[in-house]
């Protein structure tokens, strides 16, 4: 059953085959990409742009549905601020689910202006560890949002056969910028309360998010 969907989107390999797929099951994707400039450089929101435009750009029936229901408007939120405020002794162990929990909430706002019902990801269980299934779950209970994740159960030699059949593959090659801020030994089991606390210290996950949301910008397709 198709609906509609907030897809958050990097320039990594994951995201934009699980964009494609839900775009083959009929979905409506609204794109938001976390960009992590200036800690990072531009390459994330570049590639992004670069891979929503190939799909929008494909042949074929992927071409056609990207045209009809993948938005023109990618919506690029700047998160290197309050992501820094992760990195404490006492909460850069779970640097990455606060991070994943961020970007849902992001998700949750965006998701309000356009009705969303679903927050697409390109998560599969284990592949890192914010991807663990108690990490999951810690990171899905911020959203009203459904997930999908339509990649969930593959594995990551699977999932570059998806994107190199795509024309995807080549785009999203190239070093992950996603963790230049993230601990060399993070926490594989999420705990809720301790999450909930760590999150208020720093003024709370709701008002960095809306904090967040409030300096996006809108790239056109």
């Amino acid at each position: 059953m198709a609906g509609v969907c907030i897809a958050l989107v990097s320039g990594g390999i994951d995201s934009p085959v699980a964009v494609a797929r839900m775009l083959m099951q009929g979905w409506k994707i609204y794109p938001v990409h976390a960009s992590q400039e200036p800690i990072t450089g531009p390459e994330g929101e570049q590639k992004t742009i670069a891979l929503l435009r190939h799909l929008l750009e494909s042949e074929g029936k992927l071409g056609e549905l990207a045209r009809e229901n993948l938005s023109r408007e990618l919506v690029v939120v700047p998160v290197a601020k309050n992501l820094a405020l992760f990195t404490e002794k006492w909460n850069h162990t779970e640097y990455f689910i606060h991070m994943k929990r961020l970007f849902n909430s992001i998700a949750t706002i965006r998701g309000q202006e356009i009705n969303a019902t679903h927050v697409l990801t390109g998560e599969n269980l284990g592949q890192v560890s914010s991807q663990t299934l108690g990490n999951l779950g810690g990171v899905e209970i911020v959203t009203p949002l459904l997930p999908l994740r339509p990649l969930l159960a593959f594995d990551k030699v699977t999932i570059m056969t998806m994107a190199r059949n795509i024309g995807t593959l080549e785009i999203s090659e190239g070093p992950e910028v996603c963790d230049a801020l993230g601990p060399s030994k993070p926490t594989t089991v999420a705990n809720k309360e301790w999450l909930e606390r760590s999150e208020e210290r720093v003024g709370g996950l709701q008002h960095l998010a809306s904090d967040c949301y409030s300096n996006s910008r809108i790239v056109k397709l």
